[in-house]
């Protein structure tokens, strides 16, 4: 059996202040907008709890022209700790048609730059048989990280 372990940061600058950044992560209605229905997949369910230990939880089936199109992946996020306005660590971890393939540790920083907002999000991780792996895992926070800012006002 092989696993696979990887860290890889991600770092933003978007033209909006922290608590707009904290509230597109805070607030479900936001966070769904980026999150939940995103272009890629039709969700099928989804729930928000955003305090620490509270669950975030989201099922969905992956569209035709996607990597794994027609599988349902699910993710689960509990979070550890919540500071408003500046910093979010959760532990994820992500189902393929219910086989786990990987567990992660994301933390989610956001810091004041000038009138913008620098957002670096760290994510540690352990891949399982049948991942799909850092590099679209990667890929996935890259794009989902430019879909949240575009949603966001300017500071």
């Amino acid at each position: 059996m092989t696993i696979t372990h990887d860290t890889f940061k991600i770092r933003k600058i978007c033209d909006a202040a922290p608590p707009a950044i904290f509230g597109a992560f805070a607030f479900q209605d936001r966070k769904s907008r980026w999150y939940a229905a995103s272009p890629g997949h039709e969700p099928l369910s989804y729930s928000f709890d955003f305090r620490p230990g509270g669950e975030e939880k989201l099922t969905a089936r992956m569209l035709p022209g996607t990597p794994i199109a027609g599988r349902e992946l699910c993710w689960t996020s509990t979070y550890a700790e919540i500071v408003d306005n500046a910093r979010i660590v959760f532990f994820q971890t992500l189902d393929v048609d219910q086989a786990r393939v990987s567990a992660a540790v994301v933390t989610v920083e956001i810091s004041p730059l000038d009138d913008k907002s620098e957002v670096l999000l760290t994510h540690q991780a352990v891949y399982f048989e049948g991942a799909d792996g850092p590099a679209m895992r990667r890929m996935g926070w890259d794009f989902l990280l430019d879909t949240m800012a575009s949603e966001l006002q300017p500071a």
